[in-house]
């Protein structure tokens, strides 16, 4: 398995551009605040909670 280059050249430092422009904390705030997970695995963990909930009446 090859390593990824890091877009600096400095090892151990990387650059997101979703972290500078602020659209990773507007995801997490909007996640914490309407409790729907903005993940792909959490909204399928969010479904098939939903699903046993309304089959085993838990």
């Amino acid at each position: 398995m090859t390593r990824r280059k890091s877009n600096t050249g400095i090892p151990g430092l990387s650059f997101s551009w979703k972290r500078a422009l602020g659209i990773t904390q507007a995801k997490q705030n909007f996640a914490r605040e309407t409790g729907i997970p903005t993940s792909k695995a959490g909204v399928e963990r969010k479904i098939g909670r939903m699903i046993l909930k309304s089959l085993f009446g838990k």
